[in-house]
């Protein structure tokens, strides 16, 4: 499996014209993030978790040549917004795209994106198969998927588990019943949003000791704001065995 991070930002964490901020500012090119999204290749599959605003840009830079699924976790605009730009996939592939969501993201899609879903189909427009996620695991084109129910504030947001790695985005809160389902993971990705207390996301000492609980060889910190700081001051104060992500990170397991 390879898994490639296409995005380890928000919103909030894109260089900003005129913005005096070091991040902005930053020569590092791990302090440029755009929204946070994952590729996963693993067993012949091509997959992508989250398709947000810069999807295009993304899919362009690591050179995603094929699509066999997209993931959805939550319906948030910074998680979805890049959704039409898998039309390409569907010329080149000749095909449609299977879209895993729950039903409450698809009916999101369906408003967001009206002139995909409706009678008349006009040319070119993005084809995709809507398939709905519950709770309970499952598998695409025989490649088994963890589900990993966690909260964003009082929004369910779907974490994914592929084998030895887990991924969680935008989450404040982990239930027991998801820790067991982490259990014995090697490779964890984790929300890490900023130092000061959110609302809804883990800050930095959350998310350190949210990973330190789950205990994976190697943890990794996603979903960062201009409020997290720069990178190379953050892996100085991280654990041994946490680490920053940045945008075009690959790793294999």
């Amino acid at each position: 499996m390879k898994v490639t991070f296409l995005g380890t930002g928000t919103s909030q964490g894109i260089p900003v014209i005129g913005c005096e901020c070091a991040i902005c500012q930053s020569m590092d090119y791990r302090d440029k993030r755009l929204r946070t999204s994952i590729h996963v290749e693993i067993n012949g599959l091509s997959l992508v978790v989250d398709t947000g605003p810069d999807f295009r840009q993304q899919a362009l830079c690591e050179g995603i040549k094929r699509l066999d699924a997209v993931l959805f976790t939550h319906a948030h605009k910074d998680h979805t917004a890049g959704l039409d730009d898998v039309r390409a996939y569907n010329f080149i592939q000749q095909q449609s795209i299977p879209v895993y969501g729950t039903n409450d993201l698809h009916d999101q899609l369906k408003r967001e994106f009206h002139y995909v879903f409706s009678g008349e189909k006009y040319p070119g427009i993005p084809q995709l198969n809507l398939v709905e996620l519950t709770d309970q695991d499952f598998s695409v084109q025989h490649v088994p998927i963890v589900v990993l129910p966690v909260l964003h504030l009082k929004l369910p947001v779907l974490g994914f588990r592929f084998g030895d790695f887990s991924y969680i985005t935008d989450a404040n809160f982990i239930p027991e019943t998801t820790l067991k389902k982490l259990a014995g993971t090697k490779i964890l990705v984790l929300n890490a949003l900023q130092k000061e207390k959110h609302v809804s996301h883990f800050n930095l000492d959350e998310a350190i000791a949210m990973a330190q609980k789950i205990n994976a060889k190697t943890t990794y910190f996603i979903h960062m704001s201009h409020r997290l700081g720069l990178h190379k001051d953050i892996e100085k104060i991280l654990p041994a065995n946490i680490k920053l992500a940045y945008d075009g990170l690959t790793f294999s397991l």
